[in-house]
């Protein structure tokens, strides 16, 4: 996608389900991502956006879930969202320390776009997810500002860059240079054909650890490289899966829940500091935010078929995640901190993929 070298790029197909026409989340009809890249010496990071539909997301509201694998992190949201059931809001992705201001530009957007927010209506739910770019950016001088959420949200295109760009920017995955990847799948069902994407933040892992489409080539790296490549798991994850499929909330979360089969075959290993959470929603249904004096229909699918949204969600993290790493730019950041590309190292030393 925009020219960039991916995954497939390389000949790696991984999984038995075909992607979508982009391999993207953006396959999902309306879903939307963008970027803004903040990238200075010391201030490595950024701004990634994710927006579900085309319309007034406030007053067109849709099915959505969350789910923590394990809970070190630093979100908002994710209650109501669970509560309720639906997301009101384009989902933004930062660092950890600019949650806060991440939080208030986006509801300076909703308000804007909302009149009745706080007027005729209640307050608006605003999803930010977050992980740790220290290692490469200075977090504690907060660089990220308002301004930024509201230029990611409105660049947001069906294209967009992956690899060390937006929320991405300063992110380290399998001790090399993490950040911003995409995958989807096409699935096939008895009444209809269906699109499942994924849309990661990757900042986990060490890289003995890395396997690829069940190669070890983490280890591999490690053999052939004399640098010192090593450094403790003190990441995380950010998983987003957008959907057409018709289901309830509970279907949902049931699917979004085997994200974690394609991030454990890429070597992941859920450490004690690394906060790993999902967020998902489906397009299939809107939720108005006015109520209506007539029931709100939904058709959702038999649970017996959900066995292949249960595979498309894994084979999209996992391509999703290795396609975060093999478009990665090497990033050199806070204090001359670096972090090489898989790129650059499997050319260096004349690695076949």
């Amino acid at each position: 996608m925009l020219n960039q070298r991916r995954l497939r790029d390389y000949g790696i197909k991984i999984g038995k389900l075909e992607p979508g026409a982009l391999n993207s989340i953006t396959d999902v009809k309306g879903v939307k991502v963008g970027h803004k890249t903040l990238s200075n010496d010391q201030m490595q990071t950024g701004v990634t956006a994710i927006i579900p539909h085309g319309g007034n997301t406030f007053l067109d509201k849709l099915k959505a879930t969350s789910y923590i694998i394990n809970g070190y992190g630093k979100s908002t949201g994710l209650m109501q969202l669970n509560e309720l059931g639906t997301i009101e809001t384009p989902i933004i992705l930062t660092n950890t320390l600019n949650v806060g201001v991440a939080a208030d530009g986006l509801v300076e957007y909703m308000l804007t776009h909302n009149q009745e927010i706080g007027n005729t209506t209640g307050t608006v739910n605003p999803v930010v997810c977050e992980c740790n770019d220290m290692q490469l950016n200075d977090i504690r001088q907060k660089y990220v500002q308002k301004q930024d959420i509201l230029d990611a949200i409105q660049t947001a295109s069906s294209h967009f860059l992956e690899g060390s760009v937006g929320a991405g920017r300063g992110m380290v995955c399998y001790t090399l240079k993490g950040g911003i990847g995409t995958a989807s799948r096409i699935m096939p069902l008895p009444y209809g054909t269906y699109s499942l994407g994924v849309l990661v933040l990757t900042n986990f892992g060490q890289l003995p650890d890395l396997s690829m489409n069940g190669r070890p080539l983490g280890k591999e790296l490690l053999h052939k490289t004399e640098e010192n490549l090593m450094m403790k798991d003190k990441g995380s994850i950010v998983i987003i899966v957008a959907t057409d499929l018709p289901v309830s909330q509970r279907q949902l979360q049931r699917v979004i829940k085997r994200s974690v089969t394609g991030l454990s075959r890429t070597g992941a290993n859920l450490a004690n500091g690394s906060g790993d959470v999902v967020v998902g929603f489906s397009t299939a249904t809107i939720i108005p935010h006015h109520k209506k004096n007539s029931l709100i229909k939904m058709h959702i699918l038999h649970d017996e078929d959900l066995d292949i949204p249960f595979k498309a969600v894994g084979e999209a993290t996992e391509e999703a995640i290795l396609n975060s790493l093999i478009t990665a730019e090497a990033v050199t950041g806070k204090n001359g901190a670096s972090r090489p590309a898989l790129r650059d190292l499997v050319a260096k030393h004349s690695i076949t993929l």
